[in-house]
């Protein structure tokens, strides 16, 4: 009879014990390297400033993680987060006793939309891309029809204070939204059935539907997550800008760069493999850059080109750890 034996982490090579870190390892570069060439230029990096600039880019990733990972994609969250936006905006109308109402309001319609985009994706087998993309161009539609030709509406000065600027402690509340969302998404993905589910229906559809998860319950429950998320975002960005433009979603280009983040953090696009906890070290990567850039006063279209540069280098790198471990 064989025993298999544990090999204890710290006797393994340095190769294998930091497998799966990659993401962690080019955060700590690009941060060391950005804080020494602004602190050379005579500048500083506040930490507080660099996780603000990426509260509405986090808590996107973080529910397109979930849309990924279960083998989807969303393309419709740049749109739902314009309109909630200016839906928070025009319900509330800066009263604050609206604002229930307002934040009931936004998340209903992250659920609508999010369950339609399941549904599509689901039950008549169209890809995400397809799907999300059409529930986008709807989305616009609407934006342009209810809101581009009306006067902008102002968020309540109440939220305005406490979740575009407030602090609960030594921390911005948004930074704390932030936090909540991103354990939320982590609890649903590792502590749950659902989230065993969602990994097992991004690693092969049928395979999991012959082992009996419901995957069209799955996929609209992705969904649904990426698309609350993104509502989410529309109410901070509304609350952070004090009144919202049908732009907001848009001139972010939350869609492509929420994807360009939830890869970077080793997300596979085809699914079933996938964190959380990667997607929003990704995000830091790309706010490292976006300081840099801006304290340099650097031009900012070469800013797309690094992060272009480093989405390749990240994929490539990705790309033959996944083939090494398959042979």
């Amino acid at each position: 009879m064989t025993t298999a034996l544990s090999v204890p982490r710290r006797l393994l090579p340095l190769r294998e014990r930091l497998r799966g870190q990659g993401i962690y390892i080019l955060l700590v570069a690009i941060g060391t390297l950005s804080w020494t060439i602004i602190a050379i230029d005579g500048g500083s990096i506040s930490l507080n400033s660099l996780l603000v600039r990426s509260i509405g880019l986090g808590i996107v990733a973080a529910g397109q993680t979930v849309a990924i990972i279960a083998g989807s994609i969303d393309l419709s969250v740049a749109y739902l987060i314009t309109f909630t936006a200016m839906l928070a905006a025009a319900v509330s109308d800066g009263e604050p006793s609206r604002l229930p109402l307002a934040v009931a309001a936004v998340l209903g319609v992250g659920v609508l939309v999010g369950t339609v985009n399941g549904l599509v994706v689901s039950r008549l087998r169209l890809h995400g891309f397809v799907a999300t993309l059409a529930m986008g161009l709807v989305l616009k539609g609407l934006i342009a029809s209810h809101f581009a030709a009306n006067a902008p509406a102002r968020m309540p000065e109440a939220i305005v204070r406490t979740l575009g600027f407030g602090r609960i402690g030594p921390f911005p509340t948004s930074v704390v939204l932030l936090a909540g969302v991103v354990v939320v998404v982590y609890w649903l993905l590792s502590r749950t059935r659902l989230g065993a589910h969602t990994y097992a229906v991004g690693g092969g559809g049928d395979v999991a539907r012959l082992s009996g998860i419901r995957a069209d319950r799955v996929l609209i429950a992705a969904h649904v997550t990426a698309a609350v998320s993104a509502s989410i975002a529309g109410i901070y960005l509304a609350s952070r800008l004090g009144t919202p433009n049908v732009e907001i979603g848009t001139n972010g280009v939350y869609d492509l760069e929420s994807i360009a983040v939830v890869v970077l953090g080793g997300t596979a696009l085809m699914g079933g493999k996938g964190r959380v906890g990667a997607t929003i070290a990704a995000v830091l990567v790309f706010a490292f850059v976006d300081s840099t850039f801006n304290q340099l006063q650097i031009d900012p279209f070469l800013k797309l080109v690094v992060r272009g540069v480093i989405i390749i280098v990240a994929v490539a790198s990705y790309t033959v750890r996944s083939r090494e471990e398959a042979q």
